[in-house]
């Protein structure tokens, strides 16, 4: 990319941005954060609910003033880079990001981008100390990130592959019917983390279960399902486990209605992004999502940050929030505050020590791997307004009651991470 193009995706970065932050009583400069994300393409709606949180996120942080530093108080800024879904766009994006001066980048919609994003930084930082990166990742789950793959600049704020898949065996060793189990997922590093960790719980957990069918597919190019949820029907299955998300996971449930299976869904995304809409009344008590959170988590404080989300954002069509996104500003925010400023080095090692509390969530980053641990949840779909469901998704009429509620510390598992720091 030349500097020109790289000046002008900064430029549109920042006129998106223009009217997000509050600034409050903040009067340094703006502490600029990079989000790198898929905003154009089949994936688009999943950058701009991660936009719609992370801008929320900073709203709360501007509006209390902005984080105090050595230098006064500073509000921070967040500024768009668009990856097209591509893992070679994102490296591209990184650049453009690090020329623009900014020390902190966040992204989280693919394994695979966030993988090649670590070793870049990596690199990067090692030969120029004076313009180091720390990268922030909300959402790429494939569980090698923060083992095998570890970084001292690298922080995951999602449970990982491994961590959802347990919570979801909750439900699944206590599912009695379940002969037959079909396995789909996409075909890149996050998609066969999936299937790989679902084979080995099952078989540890679960060993009367068959596996009816094994399939991965393209990420982001089908348009059709139909030939897919027809083989999931004919296979005798009773439930498909997926870890897909966007639209090949609305587009799959889809056809699988359309073709009437009326088996369970056992995902990690089944609770938005059109999916229960999709579904309609054939996912009542059928579909099973887990998260760090949920709308319906049965507590006050839960209930208040979920009405406040929707008050800020009324549209049917952005009612996708992500508790861990707060989490992660919060304690981006307390990071830069011990630190006395924006030093990446100071901040990613105050970073390892971050414990914040949001809504009744509270999350600690495990220093050793840099996972952040925090409570997960279990939904099933029913509809709103039934014992439970006092919220539904998207506008669909239909949400996740609350069926187990897993504590940090029961959600933690071992690492293999050995993690070199810096002198």
């Amino acid at each position: 990319m030349s500097i020109t193009s790289r000046r002008t995706v900064l430029r549109a970065g920042l006129a998106l941005l223009g009217a997000t932050p509050l600034f409050g009583q903040a009067q340094g400069a703006p502490i600029k954060l990079g989000l790198i994300e898929s905003l154009s393409g089949p994936f688009a709606n999943t950058g701009e609910a991660v936009f719609r949180n992370l801008a929320w996120a900073i709203e709360r942080v501007n509006a209390r003033g902005g984080v105090p530093t050595a230098q006064g108080r500073r509000p921070l800024q967040l500024q768009r880079f668009d990856n097209k879904g591509q893992v070679e766009e994102s490296l591209s994006m990184l650049r453009a990001a690090v020329d623009g001066g900014i020390h902190f980048v966040l992204q989280g919609n693919s394994s695979a981008a966030a993988a090649a994003l670590i070793d870049a930084i990596n690199k990067h930082n090692e030969r120029e100390p004076a313009r180091r990166v720390v990268f922030l990742n909300y959402s790429a789950v494939d569980p090698i990130l923060t083992n095998e793959l570890c970084s001292f600049w690298h922080f995951r704020f999602d449970a990982h592959a491994d961590m959802r898949m347990t919570a979801l065996m909750e439900l699944i060793k206590a599912d009695e019917q379940l002969e037959r189990m079909y396995l789909i997922g996409q075909d890149y590093s996050f998609g066969h983390a999936v299937l790989r960790e679902a084979k080995r719980q099952l078989a540890q957990l679960r060993p009367d279960v068959a596996i009816a069918g094994e399939e991965l597919h393209p990420i982001g190019r089908i348009k059709d399902f139909l030939p897919y949820a027809t083989k999931i029907r004919n296979s005798g299955a009773q439930a498909v486990l997926t870890g897909n998300w966007g639209n090949d996971l609305t587009l799959l449930v889809k056809a699988a209605r359309d073709v009437g299976f009326d088996g369970r869904f056992y995902t990690f995304y089944g609770n938005a992004l059109g999916a229960p809409a999709a579904i309609g009344d054939a996912g009542i008590g059928k579909v099973v999502a887990v998260a760090d959170w949920l709308p319906n988590v049965p507590t006050a404080e839960s209930a208040a940050f979920y009405k406040t989300f929707r008050e800020r954002f009324p549209k049917p069509q952005d009612d996708y929030v992500h508790l861990r996104m707060q989490l992660l500003i919060e304690a981006l925010a307390q990071a830069i505050e011990r630190a006395g400023g924006t030093d990446p080095l100071a901040v990613a090692r105050a970073l390892e020590s971050a414990d914040v509390t949001l809504a009744g969530q509270r999350g600690r980053m495990r220093a050793a791997d840099h996972q952040f641990q925090q409570p997960l949840a279990v939904g099933v779909m029913d509809k709103a307004g039934t014992p439970g469901v006092p919220f539904d998704v998207e506008g669909s009429g239909y949400g996740f009651r609350v069926v187990r509620q897993i504590s940090a510390e029961q959600a933690a598992m071992p690492h293999a991470c050995r993690m070199v720091r810096p002198r």
